[in-house]
Order: C-alpha cells, then structure tokens, then sequence
C-alpha cells in the first residue's frame, strides 16, 4: 500500500553513499504533515519516515494528536511490534483492555496480537514517535552488532 503524504512546508532531506537525513522542524509544526488515513478517509498529521530516508528494516513515524483527539478504532499488525516514544502532552493508551496513562517520558511496546488505541487527554497537542519492526528480527544486540572503526575522530 502507498502511503499519500500532503506536505504544507518543504522537507529538508540530504542523501549520502551510507546515510539519509530528513528534517521536518519542530515537533509542534507536525500539522504540515498528513497522511491520508486509509480508514478514517481523511488526512492526520502523521510523518513517515520509511520512504524519506530509505528505511528497510522498521518503519518511523512521528505523529501529533490535537487536545481532545483520539483513534476511533482498535488495531493490531499482522508480523510488527511497535514501539510508541510520548515526547511531550497527556494522554492514554488502550491495550487489551488496560487503560495506560501517558505523558513525556512514557515508551510503551505493543506485540502484534495487542489491541490497541489511544487518545489525547490533555489540553494541549500529544507528541509521539512510533517506530515498527517485525517482532523476534533482532539477532543481536547493539554492542555485539557495532565494529569498531581504526581511525582517529577529527571535527573540522
């Protein structure tokens, strides 16, 4: 499925032979960012990072809620765990039935089969960044992964 973006505002992206960087600003300028939602038949402020940056193993996005928002449906994923990142408001999340208060600071990991939803509860925007991958792909962890370069850090 193609995800159909609306940009109100320029992306600022850079590619190099071993990198991709995306910048959309802000957090609180996320509403120039939509998607259009396939069930809900209308655009929310969601970012997708997956096809910005050429992502191959998760999926990113960075999404903004407004005060008194929330998701009209419960969902879960066929092969992803997701992980949601409250970066900054008040809300709460539904997970089989478990009511879980969030704010900045909360992570919160979801196995596929997890039913979920989640709302604002605050008074002001709910920010979050949830990252998809398909769950039992990680084969090793971030210190037996990295290799260590033999070379001298310089900064201009």
């Amino acid at each position: 499925m193609t995800i159909k973006t609306h940009y109100k505002k320029e992306l600022k992206t850079k590619k190099g032979a071993n990198y991709s960087v995306a910048h959309a600003g802000p957090f609180e300028d996320l509403h120039q960012f939509e998607v259009e939602h396939p069930r809900l038949k209308r655009n929310v402020p969601k970012f997708f990072l997956k096809d910005e940056l050429g992502l191959t193993g998760m999926q990113v996005s960075l999404n903004r809620m407004p005060a008194g928002a929330a998701v009209p449906f419960y969902h879960k994923h066929k092969q992803n765990e997701e992980l949601y990142i409250f970066i900054k408001g008040k809300g709460q999340m539904q997970i089989d039935g478990d009511i879980i208060e969030v704010s900045e600071g909360t992570s919160i990991r979801i196995s596929p089969n997890g039913e979920r939803t989640w709302r604002n509860t605050g008074d002001e925007d709910l920010y979050c960044i949830c990252i998809q991958a398909k769950e039992n792909s990680l084969s090793q962890e971030t210190f037996e992964d990295g290799v260590p370069v033999e070379r001298q850090v310089t900064w201009p």
